[in-house]
């Protein structure tokens, strides 16, 4: 309980302390480094040791990357400073919808299929002015044994790819904590939020940024699943083929 309550304490501190720096950013209309910064906090005070293979790109890239838990959002963006595509349920949470909007998160509705158009200009638009974008095309967390079947359908953005973006597929490991820290089945955000901040001492996140690749050449978003979801499990694991 103290350990859940000192790590609580830390985050506010870390919120309290990047808000303001943020909103003066803002003010003075400068590029703010701050929602960075308090993402790679948070990805610390939950224990966190980040360890990073190969180089991720700054701009002009499209991440994908499979998916364990809400905790790869503060590990990658405090390494890569992305934004995020985001279920639009999120946006409806209590402060943490309000902090995801501080790092220019895109919230989708996935089953509005009225709304697809929009959302992927939104995106598209996010691209133009060359912002860092990473896409979760498993659609849900696993438990990290293995890749689940990439939606290419999440990779809509790419088809056809914009002009001078990058695809650069990541892999997220969290090394023998995994199956303390995976979020699968049916637990409640707060449960295995709390289940995290209570668990004892740190663990090693390791961050594999494989070769990026230019998606022109890999033309659909079949294709750019495929290759992406291949370069992935190259990376640490998972079973290459399966449908899409």
């Amino acid at each position: 309980m103290i350990r859940l309550v000192l790590r609580v304490a830390a985050l506010l501190l870390a919120l309290l302390l990047a808000l303001p720096c943020h909103l003066l950013w803002r003010l003075l209309r400068l590029p703010s480094p701050w929602p960075t910064w308090f993402l790679g906090s948070v990805a610390w005070i939950i224990g966190a040791r980040r360890r990073v293979i190969g180089t991720p790109l700054r701009r002009d890239v499209v991440f994908v990357s499979n998916h364990l838990s809400w905790m790869d959002i503060p590990i990658l963006a405090g390494c890569n400073g992305s934004a995020f595509v985001a279920k639009a349920e999120l946006r409806a949470v209590p402060l943490v919808g309000w902090l995801c909007t501080l790092n220019g998160t895109i919230f989708v509705r996935r089953e509005d299929r009225m709304a697809v158009a929009d959302q992927i200009n939104a995106l598209r638009e996010a691209l133009s002015e060359a912002w860092a974008i990473t896409i979760f095309p498993e659609g849900t967390t696993g438990d990290g044994t293995a890749l689940l079947p990439f939606k290419a359908a999440l990779l809509a953005v790419l088809d056809p790819p914009p002009p001078g973006v990058l695809v650069q597929p990541v892999r997220v490991d969290y090394g023998a904590a995994t199956g303390e820290l995976a979020w699968v089945g049916d637990e409640p955000g707060t449960t295995h939020a709390s289940r995290v901040l209570r668990r004892r001492g740190s663990f090693s996140a390791t961050l594999h940024f494989c070769d990026p690749f230019d998606p022109h050449d890999f033309p659909g978003r079949k294709a750019i699943a495929a290759e992406a979801r291949a370069r992935i499990a190259a990376a640490g694991g998972g079973e290459a083929a399966a449908s899409l």
